[in-house]
């Protein structure tokens, strides 16, 4: 099922109009106002976060409502909204830790370390973290920070972690997963650049305003498929840009969150993103034609899943 965190129409904007939902076709569904009053209502949580925290990987309950909705189109008419109608915030709004890992395709390695954006190739998986304050949703428009040129799109598989880990196993690494997203990892290069050279972590590269656009939605894994069989392809203005798919990547999801978990206690609504791939604009022979301007629209897509679009200002 696909899971989205949004402002209903004529809302303000405050923290207490957001509400979170089942989609449906081109509809989403207000699960709080679909199950208020109702002798289910004790098996959903205010937030998807607080949804995911209580329930991890079972989603009977969602698939129960799911199942009511769709067998009967009027049920809760007032909380179907038509998804152009709404604003699709980022999925989870306040996971918390996201990271990134990082050098996750051979090819891009390759590109980054032709561009002094690297200066040591990974036998593990290694990560940075992505702050909250930069995650933004469907159909952002992101500004283009004063001063960056070469700003760039890094299209990434991410996913939610269910339930708490600590020292997991590989083998048991996917009992802790509930669903899968996307993010573009918008990254200044020439901050990037200056920051491996002083030895530091890519904190202000990827964290500038806006430079987490997340989502449009979590899919779980019962229709999700695989992760290790998913194309995601990134265009700008329409013209295709990268396409690439996930089982080229070196570190799979039970890799990653084995390898983290071994020190880090991971909690439920934590978010991985898994790497970029290659073909981002600055491994490219003519990147200054390809880094990001004002005006370009952004999207990146999980083939047969969902688009993440946004707008660069």
């Amino acid at each position: 099922m696909r899971l989205a965190t949004f402002r209903p129409p004529g809302a303000d904007g405050s923290p207490g109009e957001t509400a979170w939902g089942l989609v449906l076709g081109e509809e989403v569904v207000d699960v709080s106002r679909a199950t208020a009053g109702t002798a289910d209502a004790d098996r959903f949580a205010p937030t998807l976060k607080a949804q995911i925290a209580r329930f991890g990987t079972d989603t009977g309950a969602l698939a129960d409502l799911a199942a009511a909705l769709v067998r009967d189109s009027g049920l809760a008419p007032e909380a179907r909204h038509r998804l152009d109608a709404v604003a699709l915030l980022p999925p989870l709004l306040d996971p918390g830790k996201v990271i990134c890992v990082g050098k996750n395709n051979r090819t891009h390695l390759e590109e980054l370390k032709r561009n002094q954006l690297i200066t040591e190739m990974p036998d593990e998986p290694t990560g940075f973290v992505k702050l909250n304050a930069c995650l933004v949703g469907q159909d952002a428009n992101v500004e283009r920070p004063e001063g960056i040129v070469e700003f760039d799109y890094e299209p990434e598989l991410a996913f939610v972690i269910a339930r708490r880990a600590h020292k997991v196993r590989k083998e048991k690494a996917m009992d802790y997963v509930f669903a899968i997203s996307l993010l573009n990892d918008l990254t200044a290069r020439e901050v990037q650049r200056r920051e491996v050279r002083s030895g530091t972590r890519f904190w202000t590269a990827k964290n500038m305003p806006g430079f987490g656009p997340f989502g449009p939605f979590l899919v779980t894994l019962d229709e999700s498929g695989d992760p290790e069989d998913m194309w995601i392809s990134c265009a700008v203005n329409g013209r295709a840009r990268l396409r690439f798919h996930t089982g080229d990547q070196i570190f799979q999801i039970p890799d990653i969150i084995a390898h983290f978990s071994r020190h880090v206690v991971l909690e439920p609504g934590d978010v991985f993103t898994t790497g970029s791939p290659h073909g981002v604009a600055v491994g490219q022979p003519n990147a200054s034609e390809l880094f990001l301007r004002p005006g370009d629209r952004v999207e990146v897509v999980a083939e047969g899943l969902m688009t993440l679009r946004t707008s660069i200002v």
